[in-house]
């Protein structure tokens, strides 16, 4: 017979159809609190707990250092699982109830502004090869959509059409949103598909993008790629893919987009998530708004 933690993780592959990554983060999470509660508390499962031995945890997290981004996260996955052992009725009272959120600090994501990313257009030049033709492409790529480093790497060639100019992209928790492309986007992408068939063995043939081998792209590869690219015109801390995507969303708003249009294409659920992004066209907006005012001029 399946232990609780066991259907749990049956739950969130199968029904919530959660990538492994994320699977895997809830259940070390879950693990975690198990293995805590057991030495302090000599108990063996976790279904009969109460909020105190959580916020024992808590305390414990947050004595040891821990973030409170990340405590928050592990508290997300422990309202997860009691949810779903409530839901199967393994409890009747949800232990997480009456949790809330430990405070955390906003943090603003600087994108690149559009100089760096005219800059680096010159000083990279026309892409000659397979390599070069796919690294500018997946630069342009994120720029122009603003889709996730993992809806990229998980891109397939089924998927693109370059005759209508529109990508079908698989999201958080599979969800599915068409995203249009740009035709000099699609031009890249029909070189970068000629390039391709030079490569002599495609292991991974479904993926459109792929590496020199014909593998599937790495997470890892992807990060140093957008990281080497932006070493060289900016001096921005954090270069990543998910600076690029907040980079696609603050210029789109700062040219006039609507945030309901900006949030189909960056496959928010929610508005709020998408609201993040308007710090930046708000000071864009007060800088432009000083600079025209007739009496800002007097």
């Amino acid at each position: 017979m399946k232990s609780n933690i066991e259907a749990f993780r049956d739950y969130l592959e199968l029904e919530k159809k959660y990538s492994v990554h994320t699977v895997t983060a809830y259940l070390n999470d879950v693990f975690s609190f198990k293995e805590f509660n057991g030495v302090n508390f000599e108990q063996e499962g976790i279904e009969g707990v109460n909020y105190g031995q959580i916020r024992s945890w808590i305390v414990s997290l947050v004595d040891e250092g821990v973030s409170n981004v990340s405590v928050n996260r592990k508290m997300s996955s422990l309202k997860a699982f009691y949810r779903f052992l409530l839901k199967t009725r393994q409890i009747e009272v949800n232990p997480m109830l009456k949790h809330k959120a430990l405070k955390t600090p906003k943090i603003i994501q600087i994108p690149f502004s559009e100089k760096e990313l005219t800059d680096l257009l010159l000083k990279v030049g026309d892409p000659c090869g397979f390599e070069e033709v796919r690294d500018r492409l997946i630069v342009d790529l994120f720029y122009a959509t603003g889709i996730r480093r993992a809806e990229l790497i998980h891109l397939m060639k089924c998927n693109v059409d370059l005759s209508s100019g529109l990508l079908k992209v698989l999201g958080k928790r599979n969800k599915e949103r068409i995203v249009p492309i740009l035709p000099i986007i699609a031009g890249q992408m029909k070189l970068y598909l000629q390039e391709r068939t030079l490569i002599e063995k495609v292991v991974d043939e479904d993926y459109f993008f792929i590496s020199g081998k014909g593998l599937k792209l790495s997470e890892s590869f992807v990060y140093r790629l957008i990281n080497s690219y932006f070493s060289k015109v900016s001096e921005k801390v954090k270069k990543s893919p998910h600076v690029l995507r907040h980079t696609f969303a603050t210029h789109l708003l700062n040219n006039g987009a609507d945030l309901n249009s900006v949030k189909e294409l960056l496959g928010h659920s929610s508005l709020a998530s998408t609201q993040v992004y308007t710090h930046n066209s708000l000071a864009e907006l007060k800088k432009v708004y000083a600079n025209a005012h007739p009496r800002n001029k007097q």
